[in-house]
């Protein structure tokens, strides 16, 4: 061979080394991506909210009357016996002190009671004086009647006027007695409140026990001082019989119903506890936010349905996460929610066949917070694109991380 076509061939192996390397610079690189095969499992369905537990049945023991409470020895969460256990006592307020025109006031109602009382009690003793004579006179007709000196009208008429002064005497000694209480009335109102009191007019305080069994849950008023009449003093009740209230979105709360069954979580043990809606109430409130926002709230009542023993600890006022179950499928084609991204007003995921990129729409049906439900576009064992970024595109190389 000729040095020519040496020269000829060298120079066509270089131009083929450099045209290949500059097809493999160029050549698109397939891009690395997260890939995950479809298969059947379960999707639970769920609201999820923070709950706190109460007592079902509270009992709040008010004062009955407005006087002075003597300080309370119970402590929270001793035990307390129906119609037994003395839980407070409640002494009848002092009488105010009165001012010299108001005391002066009394002193002439005094006064005008007695005289009063006076009237009445006069009265009493001329009744009295006129029915002894009315006495002697029905005596005496009886006799003339008998001996036939006076009619039978006119016998009527003697006692006809016996019966009246008998009648008048009982009208004036009532009258002497609501004279006499007007007397004791008007003497009250002078009562000094720093009089010291005897013994036989020791002070007889109205004692509260407990209505129920159950435990103090909580006292409002222990130490000794006045109340008013309804202040509360202490609440009682059951700590073994707990339920729980969650307050929902009313947009959520249209979509539970009683009965249905509840996953209680981070209540402070490792396991989760099972419950059951057992009321949603039917009426809401408002509620602002963390965030300021004014939230239309319902509360939900959720009763244990896990043994006692596995939530003996847990008492009034805990704070608990608990999750509703709306819907339960135990064989689901489901896909991440990161799966997805929208394509117009449909649903996409990116799927791979054959190393490329391949997009295709799809319909969802129920949701979580993590994974949808696919009721058409895919099929089980096709793998699709988790976590699709910008790059990824139709026809696109891609390689699957280990």
């Amino acid at each position: 061979m000729s040095a020519h076509w040496k020269r000829i061939l060298i120079w066509g192996v270089v131009s083929l080394v450099v045209l290949a390397s500059l097809v493999w610079a160029f050549q698109p690189k397939p891009i690395a991506v997260d890939l995950m095969t479809l298969q059947p499992g379960e999707l639970v369905v769920t609201i999820d909210e923070e709950g706190e537990t109460r007592v079902r049945d509270v009992f709040t023991l008010s004062a009955p009357i407005s006087g002075r409470a003597m300080r309370i020895e119970a402590e929270v969460g001793d035990k307390v016996i129906a119609n037994e256990t003395l839980l407070a006592e409640i002494e009848p307020i002092d009488p105010t002190l009165l001012d010299p025109r108001s005391e002066a006031q009394a002193r002439a109602d005094i006064r005008a009671a007695e005289a009063n009382r006076i009237l009445a009690e006069a009265a009493v003793k001329e009744a009295r004086v006129e029915l002894d004579f009315a006495l002697s006179e029905r005596n005496r007709s009886r006799r003339l009647h008998k001996e036939a000196v006076i009619s039978a009208r006119e016998l009527e008429s003697v006692q006809r006027t016996y019966q009246t002064r008998q009648a008048a005497l009982e009208t004036a000694v009532a009258n002497r007695q609501a004279r006499q209480a007007e007397l004791d009335r008007a003497n009250a109102q002078l009562i000094s409140p720093t009089a010291p009191r005897s013994n036989a007019e020791a002070c007889q305080c109205v004692p509260i026990r407990a209505p129920v069994n159950g435990r103090i849950l909580k006292i409002q008023h222990k130490s000794e001082g006045v109340v008013s009449a309804g202040e509360p003093l202490l609440e009682i009740g059951d700590p073994d019989k707990l339920e729980i209230v969650a307050d929902l979105l009313s947009s959520d709360a249209i979509k539970v119903e009683p009965g249905q069954q509840v996953y209680i979580e981070n209540w402070g043990g490792d396991q989760t506890l099972n419950g059951v809606v057992r009321r949603v109430e039917p009426f809401g409130f408002t509620k602002v936010s963390a965030l300021g926002i004014e939230e239309q709230r319902v509360n939900v009542i959720i009763d244990f349905t896990s043994p006692h023993a596995q939530w003996n600890r847990i008492a009034h006022g805990y704070q608990v996460d608990v999750r509703i179950v709306l819907w339960r499928d135990k064989q689901v084609l489901k896909l991440p929610l990161t799966a997805l991204f929208r394509d117009g007003k449909h649903w996409a995921v990116f799927i791979e066949q054959q190393g490329t990129a391949v997009q295709r729409r799809i319909t969802t049906g129920y949701r979580t917070g993590f994974e949808a439900e696919v009721t058409e576009g895919l099929s089980p064992g096709e793998r699709i694109i988790v976590h699709p970024s910008d790059k990824i595109k139709q026809g696109i190389l891609l390689e699957g991380r280990d």
